[in-house]
């Protein structure tokens, strides 16, 4: 694996992490512990799954840029391929749906089938793009209310399965829903094209993003201790749902500087035996999201005795307990995929997902 491939695979790593963190959290603790390792958790929330979509869009531009862009038949076929590992994604994430209700797999399919018509595009292109799907986004919360058929008590969705509802849930109020979300899949295409080697450009994103951080992060302490009540407050506080526009600059840049970092640390630390455990562990996340949903789920449940019903529980955990687990489940995940990785080149899910779109 070259410095480029490990740095991504790290940041892959730290989103599966982020991953464990909230969705057991989700499901078994208390959302509202305001305790020191609450808040901990708390900062996992929104930020990992944004660096889990952008990944996928780096990814997808990954291998498009391996194509000769002047093989018009070449080019023809990676479009395919993208459409076939979209709709994949998008019935193995129905398949959990019961299961699973906060599954992302099915939305990452939609991201991955409209990104297959825009691989060779410019690049500007993609930044563009997402200023219209946050404008239109933003259009659409005066025109239907956003938590259209949610039961905001349990995060129930009432409707998902009737033809209206799921198209509602799939384009504009789900838990990642094509609008806003697809956003951060578009940052990752861009990114992809990027040529971070070039030390004026890097620097260029880093200082953008890090200050588009601070000044979010600022204003929301602002509203906090001023006092600032009302639709204001709620619209500068939002956290993950409804995905406002601040919550999304924040969130983006923080994603942008994480996987910055770890490109830098894959560069530094190539040769690292630590470096290529995580990395390897972040080739595997497909396997991982959907063994951690599945098996970790019921694994939690066993060991807990707090019933998994993939909703808020009544007899939440402690955060204490949360973070153990999922850093002993992290552990378990990198022990399972370097050994998983001795015989073979991908992870199981990822070799079914390449086998079926050759």
């Amino acid at each position: 694996m070259n410095s480029r491939v490990i740095g991504y695979d790290l940041a892959r790593a730290y989103a599966i992490f982020g991953m464990y963190m909230v969705n057991f959290n989700f499901c078994f603790g208390n959302l509202f512990d305001q305790s020191i390792v609450g808040r901990f958790l708390a900062l996992f929330t929104g930020n990992s799954t944004s660096i889990f979509i952008m990944c996928a869009g780096i990814g997808v531009t990954l291998m498009s840029q391996r194509k000769d862009q002047q093989d018009q038949l070449e080019l023809k076929n990676v479009k395919k391929v993208v459409i076939k590992r979209s709709w994949f994604l998008f019935f193995l994430g129905l398949s959990l749906y019961n299961w699973w209700p906060g599954d992302i797999l099915h939305f990452y399919g939609g991201y991955m089938h409209i990104a297959a018509f825009i691989l060779f595009v410019p690049k500007r292109f993609y930044i563009l793009a997402i200023i219209a799907i946050l404008t239109l986004y933003h259009i659409l919360l005066f025109i239907i209310p956003v938590e259209s058929s949610w039961d905001m008590s349990t995060f129930r969705y009432n409707d998902f399965w009737t033809p209206i509802g799921f198209i509602r849930n799939t384009l504009y109020n789900g838990w990642n829903s094509v609008l806003p979300w697809m956003s951060y899949f578009l940052l990752g295409m861009w990114m992809g094209r990027m040529n971070w080697s070039d030390a004026k450009v890097r620097n260029i994103g880093l200082v953008t993003a890090f200050a588009m951080l601070v000044v979010f992060k600022l204003l929301r302490i602002y509203t906090m201790t001023q006092g600032i009540e009302g639709e204001a407050a709620y619209y500068i506080m939002s956290d993950y749902f409804p995905p406002f526009l601040p919550f999304l600059l924040i969130t983006a840049s923080y994603g942008f500087l994480i996987i910055q970092l770890c490109l830098w640390l894959g560069k530094c630390y190539e040769k690292s035996s630590l470096a290529i455990w995580l990395a390897n562990t972040g080739r595997m996340t497909l396997t991982h999201y959907v063994c951690h949903t599945t098996f970790g789920m019921l694994l939690l449940q066993s060991i807990s005795g707090v019933k998994y019903t993939g909703y808020l529980t009544e007899t939440p955990l402690t955060s204490n307990f949360i973070v153990m687990f999922s850093a002993l489940y992290f552990l378990l995940s990198i022990v399972f995929s370097n050994i998983w990785l001795m015989y073979f080149n991908q992870g199981p899910i990822e070799l079914l997902l390449r086998k079926i779109s050759k």
